[in-house]
């Protein structure tokens, strides 16, 4: 059976394979399980709890939060609804309120027909795998009694908490940005109102982008994903500074004022330089994922900053910065956790640590990214191919082998077998992009010809 929770919550068609009735299931099975205060046991309780409710713009986003929010109330649940809000903002709201837990509709990045539910357990932190898979076993029963009277949740509208994530946003930023032209391209997504309402509290001069609120076009031609139009928009504006958000505004890259763009390694390069220099970075550690830049690395280790490798996916990123007592880690795709101030991914705190760095120092964008140089990066994706079998095949691991000790320190290999599909992703960084797509086809045919898919 396919697992119903992915890497970053539950995605799919909002309609087609993401309904109501799933919903209405999902959030009644949170309550169970999520209930007591702490919210990660195993074993269903009977508890008041209280949830924290947000969503994006996306029109599903509204059906599935009335579903959400029924089945939480008629299992015996609070809720305290904060509308439309950038994924980290639920997360704050959770905290700050003591909140059981919370629930946020979005899919992120993705186009405007599918949708998401994301859980973040209390203190606003990511469920483990095995609290997902409980949620799912309770969701495959029967319901059990519900509470009646006065026993049922009450819902109640409690904007004034995304007023204070606002707050608290500002509170960590190092200094004002007064001066800074900013342009914010918010992909029609959560953070259409919020980011350039605290770009300019902070003191920034904001254009902002794609910013009506119109959730049919969310992430159509904007966002993280697609930067051709910040980019331009950076230069005929005449900014020092484009910042791109995604859908639920958990992620930030940038753009410099010659429209070039600063992607999350560099971000996090200029940051993790940044808190080292004031002493801030523990233990003087960033955590990264085995997709981060081999340039990162190179750069880090230039500075004396030790990098800590995960897994792909924020949630494994911020439980090595929690097991290590890390404050710094992300990801190339602009998810950068400050976990001093944030409990996940959040694109509108780490646009303004990115812009306060630049006020800081008074030195352009273009020049602080410098701090790292980008080697170049090939992904090649060879399909129909037995994944199984693609950390055991000897002929497919002598390949790789060779194939590194070429590269050296210049450059790096790296074979990931796809979760959910019958591909193996090849990915090679060397001094030259000539050189990284050589050895990446050739690496590619050797997946093809030692993984041949079962008959």
């Amino acid at each position: 059976m396919t697992r119903l929770f992915g890497t970053d919550g539950v995605r799919g068609v909002a309609n087609v394979n993401l309904t109501a009735e799933q919903a209405l299931s999902l959030a009644s099975a949170a309550v169970e399980l999520l209930g007591a205060p702490g919210g990660r046991s195993t074993e269903p309780v009977r508890h008041r709890p209280l949830v924290v409710v947000g969503r994006d713009t996306r029109p599903s986003g509204e059906f599935l939060e009335a579903a959400v929010v029924a089945g939480l109330a008629a299992s015996g649940a609070d809720v305290a609804r904060i509308g439309v809000a950038p994924t980290p903002a639920v997360a704050h709201a959770v905290a700050a309120s003591g909140a059981t837990f919370g629930v946020v509709l979005s899919a992120s990045h993705n186009p405007m027909p599918d949708n998401g539910i994301k859980l973040f357990a209390a203190g606003g932190l990511k469920l483990p795998d095995e609290v997902e898979d409980a949620i799912e076993r309770r969701m495959a029963q029967p319901p059990g009694p519900r509470p009646v009277g006065a026993d049922v949740g009450r819902i109640r509208d409690e904007p004034e908490l995304l007023d204070r994530y606002a707050d608290h946003l500002l509170a960590a930023l190092p200094v004002r940005l007064d001066g800074l032209r900013v342009v914010v391209d918010c992909a029609q997504g959560a953070a259409w109102a919020l980011a350039p309402r605290v770009l300019r509290a902070a003191g920034a001069d904001v254009v902002a982008l794609h910013a009506d609120g119109d959730g049919t076009a969310i992430n159509d031609g904007s966002g993280v994903t697609h930067l051709d139009s910040l980019r331009a928009a950076v230069v005929e504006q005449a900014a020092d500074v484009g910042i791109a958000h995604d859908g639920d505004a958990d992620r930030c890259l940038a753009v410099d004022a010659a429209g070039e763009i600063v992607d999350g390694d560099q971000i996090l390069a200029i940051c993790a330089l940044a808190m080292a220099e004031r002493g801030e970075l523990a233990d003087n550690t960033v955590v990264v994922t085995v997709m981060s830049n081999l340039g990162f690395r190179h750069a880090m280790r230039e500075a004396g900053i030790t990098v800590v490798t995960t897994p792909v996916g924020d949630r494994y990123v911020v439980e090595a910065m929690r097991a290590g007592g890390y404050v710094l880690g992300g990801e190339q795709s602009g998810h950068v956790v400050f976990l001093d101030h944030a409990t996940t991914g959040d694109g509108l705190l780490t646009a303004l640590r990115l812009l306060g760095r630049v006020a800081e120092t008074g030195q352009p964008l273009g020049e602080l990214a410098k701090a790292m140089t980008r080697l170049p990066q090939v992904l090649v994706n060879v399909r129909g191919v037995d994944r199984t079998r693609a950390g055991a095949s000897p002929e497919l691991l002598a390949a790789v082998a060779a194939a590194e000790a070429e590269l050296g320190d210049g450059g790096r290999v790296l074979l990931r077998p796809s979760g959910t599909e019958p591909l193996v992703r090849v990915m090679v960084e060397a001094e030259t992009d000539a050189v990284a797509r050589d050895t990446a086809q050739r690496l590619a045919a050797v997946v093809r010809a030692a993984l041949p898919a079962p008959r």
